[in-house]
């Protein structure tokens, strides 16, 4: 296991968290590989599996990490759409996929449904 870790009760757990760790079954099988980010679904399974606690990654919220954090993702994005000009109109489902993933990438709200 890595040492930024701790162990948490299921019911503690919330989804968007890392496991440090390979999930294993009550038969030593792989359910989960470490680094997995956690899903309302995969919580909602693991007492099927006899699974009541996770080894859970502890985050490193610096601001200096999340600088880094961000620098790294808008140089890859960058990388990714080099070829792309968003304001081009040929160009806009590309500019629309750029905007979609960076947004996730520094995790801003989804917009609602339509009703």
């Amino acid at each position: 296991m890595s040492g930024n870790f701790h162990q948490m009760a299921l019911a503690e757990v919330q989804p968007g968290m890392v496991l440090s760790d390979e999930l294993l079954d009550m038969q030593g099988q792989v359910l989960l590989p470490q680094g997995t980010v956690l899903t309302e679904a995969m919580l909602a399974l693991m007492p099927r599996h006899g699974i009541t606690v996770l080894p859970i990654q502890q985050a490193d919220y610096t601001p200096e990490a999340i600088e880094a954090t961000v620098h790294h993702h808008e140089a890859r994005l960058a990388r990714l759409f080099r070829k792309n000009d968003a304001d081009l109109d040929a160009h806009w489902a590309t500019a629309q996929l750029r905007r979609f993933i960076s947004d996730y990438r520094h995790g801003a709200e989804e917009a609602p449904e339509h009703e």
